[in-house]
């Protein structure tokens, strides 16, 4: 048998977090992250996995909870703070956090150090989710394709309509 990293043994769906393929695309001032699709990159079909890298003074992301992907994130370099529901914490090189369904799990990375911050979040994934960010008052629905794509769509809790909205009786 050949030791790890010898190179003999040909192996499909390798990413490496030392060596991220960050997503092209520009992101809105106070979210200037860069995320890298690792769970994407490998096929995953029910794992979802991204690597992070928030520069000092913004966030990776909006405060939110998903109702159907549990999320797990682990720092891997900087201190970033964690927003939730109980209020804030800065966490430390090495630590991992877990996110429930429902609003329990809410949660936001920000950095407010002064050298980038590094986190990998994983996730469950693979089936359609819905999300809600309570500082906007939207609702995202979408599926988790392992290639990406898919339906993905935001709303506005304040545009919802009553069940019956625009549905004709049937035919008799």
């Amino acid at each position: 048998m050949e030791g790890r990293g010898s190179g003999s043994v040909e192996v499909t769906g390798v990413a490496n977090v030392y060596r991220p393929d960050f997503e092209e695309g520009e992101r809105p001032e106070g979210f200037r992250a860069r995320r890298a699709r690792i769970g994407y990159e490998l096929g995953a079909e029910t794992i979802g996995a991204s690597l992070w890298e928030v520069p000092p003074g913004q966030a990776a992301y909006p405060f939110h909870f998903h109702y159907s992907d549990e999320e797990l994130v682990i720092v891997l370099r900087g201190r970033p703070t964690l927003r939730t529901p109980a209020g804030l914490r800065e966490l430390e090189e090495g630590e991992a956090v877990r996110f429930p369904l429902g609003e329990e799990g809410a949660h936001q990375i920000i950095n407010r150090g002064e050298d980038p911050a590094v986190f990998l979040a994983i996730s469950s994934s693979g089936h359609p989710d819905v999300v809600l960010y309570p500082d906007s008052g939207k609702l995202g629905v979408g599926e988790r394709l392992p290639r990406g794509g898919g339906l993905r769509a935001f709303f506005h809790l304040s545009d919802g309509v009553d069940y019956w909205d625009g549905e004709p009786p049937p035919e008799v």
